[in-house]
């Protein structure tokens, strides 16, 4: 294929950063595929009638040194201010040795959700460590590996509480004393579940009348109050009480557990994460073990390895929607890896007495503050109070919020009359002086008494942090060099390939990620002043506009905080938009049998009730049936979700057809947007019928996986819908979570993507994930059969590799093929999904050719030595297969194999000098479900070896 110096502009991103093969290699590769150009290939992929007629363009792309130039302009228009807002969001300092070590780490950032657990060994111990941390904090038995955020936290709380209450009531208590975003988002989760939410004041609790109640803990204006009375009542009406706790004040204040609390949640964002605008933050929920099976999200547990040593890997429910489908209880897809990594790092490198002292240091400036503004004759509220307090000023509220914000503070407006101030461990002694000065109080703060203003009552007295963990020697040497063994122990992104189907786990470009760390992104509330955020608007209203020209749609939502959220978000979009139109009664959701176990979750969750559509033969949708369904659905119709591509990894020729008849009926289409890396710059879901989608930015656009979250589910909406979209979880309707741009930080990241490749890279982008997606299938092709092809014999950007055979011919199954690739270095490709017993393949377009072939090579030995079991030559138990992954115990410890150590250990792929070792042989599901351990073991269970 000839090319010119031309084909390297611009010089150092689209061509030469992003995309993995040279235009060397992409001609070799073209060459085995039978094709002249990259062109033909997609002309015989992707068909005629959904393809786009004009060009992506949207201005000239800007390499490296232009787009940190232009983010640092745009960053400028930021102002940083002293946040003192509070209501769930603070200053957090970031110890530089996490933020260098784990934030601004490939290693970390780079990871995929830990499904292998043999090759996710250090970030599942910093999960345990975060589970642990919050298990003991709040006094419950047992904690999950994060959620999104605090308020999607407290919407999953209740609906975890209507699951497990005896009480056969209807409603939800919500304290009054709750912050606002928190009472939002648990009353849109609640309307299409038909749940009646009460807000009041705790002291109007009536029991009997509720399945359960939450509270805030402290309050949002500051109050402290012993539940204890509250959860006694709730128990004795068979009902669950559940406490929002901020997890820094419980490290002075009465635990939840020992109020007699059933659930409790929150965030830990305070714990060394930035405030990013409101996000990503990583939220906690615990709960008694009782009520564990019921718990949402991702549960940490403690198993054994094929050696008998103990092994770390998910448990539980954690794929439950993949199983349950429409009646799974959440969406998986809600954690925060990489933030609760962070969070418990914090936990570890202060420790409990040093994270005690954080806490008193914040509570001794608030009282010192108080004191101050008690002296002048300002009436202070609550009495007892831990880091928030309220401030009567009458009609001063505007002359002193404006003083405050002269003083470069930030202040909160309650009401007409009062303002809030919330204090965190960034405040020094000089905020509080020109704090004072707000105020008009000129002095100094030397003589006031730093007595305690938390009554007697509410002082903790149990332990917490007792785990050795946090209590290890905490030199930064030696948190430097904990913080790399548990990263060597994981296989992510900055290794090798990971070749994941629907994942997309694509580059993550350094250039990206730069801005992240940046004060002017990192430390912005996410309710500061419009004039204080003209950065960051100009950030999201740019991307909007280009993700609307990407997708042919004509509105975005940024709300939602990841791809599970962003269906959800997506279908209460629809509901509103009938609900408008005076067809409240449709409620029926059409949805293939190939789809994403997330769509039948979100469906349910939004109130739908779900109707499976099936495959056609060649994993198509089945036309036919289809109509049948809508036909049978008729004037209940509300949407239908399918994914384009589909999930068999093909460009459906019927799309447009399954669109029209949905709109025949009177439905709304949503077209999940998870395979969306095939289509930019090709198609355009908006074009091709649907209504609605969302972006997994942290796919197709560059955000990075972190081990499992952060993500962004954006959604896309045709101009009918955009007035249905998320309201702002303050004072608007519909909010899906806690803050108005979701985790609006990380969108710097898929801004700076699609700027650096504009519109002619992105395209470019699109045809090589496709042309790697059919390389390595041509390339295996005789040794593992593609179970499903487009109409032209191609597959999209990825392909589904049926090993169902080998379980028949030799015993070998799905499994034993992905723990054999760990010893040749690379993350098993999707297991089981769609299609049970197979694989997906996803290389992505980032994939040079080398990483391709020594992919492929992997896999040809693989196929060889299970012909070596069907041929008799292998033992069918005794084989490389079954006893893989290989550690570098099982390399040195006595032989007792079929084959050798070299075939074992070194298989065709693996490197020799960079070699990735799992840290743990094959770990053992089975034990681990039925001796669940979901907190830090002793450390007795360990040998000096393990």
């Amino acid at each position: 294929m000839p090319f010119t110096p031309t084909d390297y502009l611009p010089y150092d991103f689209a061509n030469r950063r992003h995309i993995g093969p040279s235009p060397e290699e992409m001609a070799e590769m073209l060459q085995v595929l039978g094709v002249e150009t990259l062109d033909e290939l997609i002309d015989q992929t992707v068909p005629a009638s959904i393809r786009t007629k004009e060009p992506l363009e949207f201005g000239k792309p800007k390499s490296e040194r232009e787009w940190l130039w232009y983010a640092r302009q745009v960053a400028k228009k930021n102002k940083v201010f002293t946040t003192m807002i509070g209501q769930g969001y603070y200053g957090a300092i970031t110890p530089p040795a996490i933020q260098r070590n784990i934030l601004e780490n490939p290693a970390w950032y780079t990871a995929y959700t830990p499904y292998q657990p043999e090759i996710s060994q250090g970030r599942l111990e910093a999960l345990l460590n975060f589970q642990t941390m919050v298990s003991d904090l709040t006094g419950l038995e047992v904690a999950n590996a994060s959620l999104l955020d605090e308020s999607t936290a407290a919407a999953e709380a209740m609906t975890m509480a209507q699951r497990v209450a005896k009480s056969k009531a209807k409603a939800f208590f919500v304290d009054e004393n709750c912050h606002p975003q928190n009472i939002a988002v648990i009353k849109t989760r609640a309307e299409p579940l038909d749940i009646e939410v009460i807000v009041g004041n705790p002291d109007d609790l009536d029991a009997s009348q509720v399945f359960g109640a939450v509270f805030q803990y402290p309050g949002t204006y500051g109050h402290l109050r012993d539940f204890t009375a509250e959860m006694e009542a709730l128990h004795e009406a068979k009902a669950i009480g559940i406490v929002i706790a901020d997890p820094m004040a419980l490290t002075l204040l009465k635990e939840p557990g020992a109020m007699g609390a059933d659930i409790a949640v929150g965030s830990t964002q305070r714990f060394g994460i930035p405030l990013g605008y409101g996000g990503p933050h990583a939220a906690y929920m615990a709960c008694r073990d009782k009520m564990k099976r019921a718990m949402p999200g991702r549960i940490i547990g403690v198993s054994i390895d094929s050696h008998g040593k103990p092994a770390y890997r998910l448990s539980l429910q954690t794929r439950e929607q993949h199983i349950r489908r429409e009646k799974a209880t959440s969406n998986v897809c809600t954690a925060q890896a990489l933030l609760a990594v962070m969070a418990s790092l914090y936990a570890v490198f202060h420790g409990p007495k040093g994270l005690r002292a954080i806490a008193q240091r914040i509570h001794r400036k608030t009282v010192r503050l108080v004191r101050g503004l008690e002296d002048a004759g300002f009436v202070i509220e609550p009495a007892n109070f831990f880091d928030t307090i309220t401030i009567e000023v009458g009609p001063l509220q505007g002359a002193i919020f404006k003083a405050a914000a002269d003083q470069r503070i930030n202040l909160r407006k309650i009401g007409k009359t009062k303002l809030g101030i919330s204090l965190d461990e960034t405040t020094r002694s000089d905020t509080l002086k020109r704090l004072w000065r707000a105020f008009g109080i000129e002095r100094t703060d030397e003589d006031l008494s730093p007595e305690y203003r938390i009554p007697e009552n509410l002082l903790r007295t149990s332990d917490y942090l007792t785990h050795p963990v946090f209590h290890m020697n905490r030199a930064e040497t030696e948190m430097m060099r904990y913080m790399r063994r548990l990263a060597d122990r994981d296989l992510a992104l900055d290794r090798a390939m990971i070749p994941l189907g629907s994942c997309t786990m694509k580059l993550n470009a350094a250039a990206e990620m730069m801005p992240l760390s940046w004060p002017e992104f990192a430390n912005i509330h996410p309710l500061a002043p419009a004039d204080q955020v003209a950065g960051y608007t100009e950030l999201v209203e740019d991307l909007s506009d280009k993700l609307c020209l990407i997708t042919g749609y004509d509105a975005m939502s940024m709300q939602p905080n990841s791809g599970a959220q962003g269906e959800y978000a997506g279908l209460l979009t629809i509901n509103g938009y009938h609900r408008a139109n005076g067809e409240e009664h449709r409620n029926i959701c059409l949805i293939p049998v190939s789809a994403h176990g997330t769509n039948p979750a979100s469906a349910h969750m939004a109130g739908m009730k779900v109707v499976v559509v099936k495959s056609a033969e060649n994993g198509d949708i089945d036309v036919e049936d289809f109509r049948a369904k809508a036909e049978a659905a008729g004037e209940n119709l509300a949407a239908c979700m399918i994914t384009y591509p589909s999930t068999h990894g093909v460009f459906e020729e019927t799309v447009r057809e399954i669109c029209d008849i949905t709109h025949e009926f009177g439905g709304q289409v949503y077209i999940d947007g998870a395979n969306l890396n095939a289509m930019v710059g090709l198609a355009k879901p908006g074009d091709v019928g649907g209504d609605v989608s969302h972006l997994n930015l942290h796919k197709t656009f560059a955000i990075p996986h972190g081990g499992g979250g952060p993500g962004m589910g954006p959604i896309g909406v045709k101009a009918h819908l955009s007035p249905y979209l998320p309201g702002h979880p303050v004072g608007g309707e519909g909010a899906v979570s806690g803050a108005d741009f979701g985790s609006a930080s990380v969108l710097v990241i898929s801004w700076a993507y699609v700027m650096m490749m504009g519109g002619a890279g992105l395209t470019q982008a699109t045809k090589v994930a496709i042309l790697n997606a059919n390389y390595i299938a041509k390339r295996l092709e005789g040794a593992f059969d593609v179970l499903f092809k487009g109409k032209g014999g191609r597959v999209a950007h990825e392909c589904i590799l049926d090993t169902r055979p080998f379980d028949e011919s030799a015993h070998i199954t799905v499994d034993d093929i992905a723990k054999r690739l760990i010893d040749s270095g690379f993350h098993a490709p999707t297991m089981s999904w769609p299609v049970a017993g197979t694989l997906m393949v996803e290389p992505t377009e980032s994939e040079t050719k080398a990483e391709l072939d020594r992919f492929v090579k992997a896999m040809l030995s693989i196929r060889e030595e299970i012909a070596a079991i069907e041929r008799g030559e292998m033992d069918a138990e005794n084989n490389p297969l079954k006893h893989a992954p290989h550690t570098v115990n099982d390399l040195v410890a006595d032989w007792d194999r079929s084959y050798s150590r070299e075939q074992g250990c070194f298989p065709p792929g693996s490197f020799r000098v960079d070699k990735y070792w799992p840290p743990v042989g094959r770990v053992d599901n089975v034990y681990g479900d039925r001796h669940l351990v979901c907190t830090c073991p002793p450390l007795d269970s360990y040998s000096d070896e393990g």
